[in-house]
């Protein structure tokens, strides 16, 4: 299968990414975080967007780091999604 057919295996960073070119702001900037816990370390992401950063709902294992990015991803949508001020201008 042609690689443009093939489904994205980041569908909430492709999205993200997509708005903010479409609405000429800044391209979103991830940063992972770790917390460590007991014998082992959790894993998440922050994500600034629009001059906000928004952190990801959860925290995850370490072979699930592309999940916090993806959980923050989402997270930035749904609160870009809800800013008047942008939507007024786009």
């Amino acid at each position: 299968m042609p690689s443009s057919q093939q489904a994205s295996n980041t569908p909430w960073q492709d999205r993200l990414a997509e708005v903010c070119r479409e609405y000429q702001i800044q391209a979103p900037h991830f940063q992972i975080v770790s917390d460590r816990r007991g014998g082992r370390t959790a894993w998440s992401s922050i994500v600034t967007v629009y001059g906000k950063r928004i952190e990801a709902r959860y925290w995850y294992d370490g072979r699930n780091i592309t999940n916090a990015r993806e959980d923050a991803a989402e997270a930035a949508l749904n609160w870009l999604s809800n800013q008047a001020n942008l939507s007024n201008s786009w």
